[in-house]
């Protein structure tokens, strides 16, 4: 079981997100958010009786918000617009994107800046801990005004309308689940709805996840483009940290000295070093790895800054103010968020096209310097891994078309009130396909490294890639005729998400 979430006025850090999202991580409130929620509530019910109206308070919503809503219609106000903006269409949503939106949304109403009853936070965070998880729909979010049809799908459940999924992945309605927890459903008060949905936090949950992702997989693509330059027979001179500190990005220096210890050792290396040795330069895809995996490094790194100063953030419009101001504001626009996830797909694409060159280079006998023609262990009889390597190309050539950026579209919408947006959950949904297929292209460079190093015997490679080659040997067999090759594709792409390799 995993240590409780505490949310306070701190902010909540990536593991957090990732813990609940993914794990098994409760939520508790501190002591410190009940005071704050309790007193910026107090803001609202003063607001809630003025004459002077105020924008989600006592207000219609976006183009809307020119009707003063009189006080016997506020509580429906919230349940409306809950319901109306639950407009989503589409697949589910993953489980753990659900979890984070829900886990973020959570977050900002226990800054206390966004005028919930505590008893409305306490519900959702009991929602949460029951594992009770909202349908959400894949379409419905601009990324602006906050990912409006995701997070209200989350509200209406909260209320008790709707469908979601219990701990146990059953699908049932939300008015059974809570009952079943023990959750009473929420009666929305002024301003409620609209702070249960004005955020970014779907968005924001889902480049969390991605960056977790992405820090493993380039760790992963660092030791399979090692086994591929040791199983093509290349130097590791060209890693050495001097020649990386001319060119000082520090995820290069990173990836060269990774690169440089998992060839340490090597037989295979040290076969073809000195003056019999008459290659002068390997090909880029061998040489060129450090500064291609570095860069990306440097990228995610940079994304990390923006998702940790969202962490920071209280996302609400209007937003509740410490002197007891309530005042419209545009923190709800997703293009911060935006752009890095936009950004991260770039070399996501480029990692896996050079691991896609690796590959190449050790099927074709013309350039795999004395391996089998794709590696087959009868070749012409047998195909070796002929059509992994298509498998890669395809992937290569779909992650090229998910690297154009979502960020740069926008669509006016209501009534030309929210006339720019930031189509932010657009890029963060194609940047988890983008992760998922670097993850299968570089399950197939392992495949086929593995192969090819298992073909330089009785040649040994460096302790480091030997110990990968026996860990995909746990669930994938050694060379030999041709097998179906899917199965073995899809055990890799395991053993990689796993973070067993």
């Amino acid at each position: 079981m995993q240590r409780p979430v505490h949310l306070g006025t701190e902010p909540p850090s990536r593991n957090d997100v990732v813990a609940v999202a993914r794990g098994s991580a409760t939520v508790e409130l501190a002591d410190s958010a009940r005071g704050a929620v309790s007193a910026a509530r107090a803001h609202v019910e003063r607001l809630a009786t003025a004459v002077e109206p105020t924008y989600g308070v006592s207000t219609g919503f976006g183009a809307l918000a020119v009707r003063h809503i009189p006080p016997d219609r506020r509580a429906a106000l919230q349940q409306s617009l809950v319901r109306s903006h639950a407009a989503g269409a589409g697949d589910e949503v993953e489980r753990e994107v659900v979890r984070a939106l829900v886990f973020l949304r959570l977050k900002t109403l226990a800054s206390g800046h966004t005028g919930v009853r505590l008893e409305t936070v306490e519900a959702m965070a009991a929602m949460l801990n029951a594992g009770i998880t909202p349908i959400v729909h894949e379409y419905g979010s601009l990324g602006c005004s906050g990912d409006l049809a995701p997070l209200s799908a989350a509200a209406l459940a909260l209320t008790g309308e709707g469908l979601v999924r219990d701990a146990d992945n059953v699908l049932l309605p939300a008015a059974q689940a809570l009952a079943e927890a023990g959750i009473k459903p929420v009666a929305l008060a002024e301003k409620e709805g609209l702070a249960l949905i004005n955020g970014t936090d779907g968005m924001l949950g889902m480049l969390v996840l991605a960056l977790r992702d992405l820090r493993g997989l380039l760790d992963v693509a660092d030791l399979t483009a090692a086994m591929s330059v040791e199983a093509l027979l290349g130097t590791d001179k060209v890693f050495a940290a001097d020649l990386h500190a001319l060119r000082p990005h520090p995820g290069q220096g990173l990836s060269a000295q990774r690169m440089f210890g998992f060839l340490s050792g090597s037989e295979i290396v040290e076969s073809h070093r000195g003056p019999h040795c008459t290659r002068v330069q390997d090909a880029y895809s061998l040489r060129c790895s450090p500064q291609v995996h570095g860069a990306a490094r440097d990228t995610v790194a940079y994304a990390e800054t923006v998702a940790d100063r969202e962490l920071a953030a209280a996302v609400d419009n209007p937003v509740v103010l410490a002197d007891g101001r309530v005042e419209s504001n545009g923190n709800f626009h997703g293009a911060p968020i935006a752009y890095v996830l936009d950004f991260l797909a770039i070399p996501v694409a480029d990692v896996a096209s050079i691991a896609e060159r690796r590959t190449d280079r050790m099927l074709d006998v013309n350039r795999s310097h004395g391996l089998p023609p794709f590696l087959a262990d009868d070749p012409g009889v047998d195909s070796g891994h002929m059509i992994a390597q298509y498998t890669q190309a395809a992937l290569v050539s779909e992650l090229k078309r998910l690297a154009v950026p979502a960020s740069v579209d926008s669509i006016p919408s209501s009534a030309m009130q929210e006339d720019h947006v930031s189509m932010g959950w657009s890029a963060a949904r194609k940047l988890r396909k983008s992760v998922d297929a670097l993850r299968t292209v570089l399950a197939i460079e392992l495949l086929t490294a593995a192969r090819a190093l298992d073909l330089r015997a009785p040649l040994k490679p460096a302790p480091a890639t030997a110990a990968a080659v026996a860990k995909l040997r746990e669930v994938v067999p050694g060379p030999g005729p041709d097998r179906h090759l899917a199965p073995e594709i899809a055990a890799a792409v395991d053993l990689i998400r796993s973070g067993a390799l």
